[in-house]
């Protein structure tokens, strides 16, 4: 999925260390990382961290959520999202940030259901199958 959709302008799979290790980051920070299974197989994760570094940020936080394909239009991401969001809220964040890609319509509809705002649009800043890609920035406020 991570190779042939803009889920993510990323096309570099990452390994269960490198999974590990951000799960262990995420802890560590304090923030969370939920994992969603369905028919007892992972169905996806989100997770989410400090926004930008530094302390004028601290109360902003940008999640991930991925759902693999057989597993979107279940509600698994509505629930994931509301963990994460509870989770974000009782940590004190302000505010909750997503990146999408431009040409990810289905994200940007599922974002938008769960009271996201675009605020931004950078044109042309992600790059993934030899072409340039927008990035919208959706915000809820928590």
């Amino acid at each position: 999925m991570i190779r042939e959709t803009v889920v993510t302008f990323n096309s570099i799979e990452k390994t269960p260390q490198d999974v590990a290790a951000m799960i262990a980051q995420r802890q560590r920070a304090g923030h969370g990382f939920w994992v969603a299974e369905k028919a007892g197989q992972v169905a996806g994760f989100a997770t989410y961290s400090q926004f930008r570094a530094g302390v004028g940020y601290a109360h902003a936080m940008e999640h991930t959520i991925i759902l693999a394909p057989w597993a979107q239009g279940a509600g698994l991401g509505h629930g994931l999202m509301r963990a994460l969001e509870a989770h974000a809220r009782a940590q004190g964040a302000h505010t909750m940030i997503a990146g999408v890609c431009g040409e990810n319509r289905s994200a940007q509809a599922f974002h938008a259901a769960l009271g996201y705002e675009c605020t931004a649009v950078i044109p042309a800043v992600g790059r993934k199958f030899n072409r340039w890609m927008d990035l919208h920035i959706l915000q809820k406020f928590l």
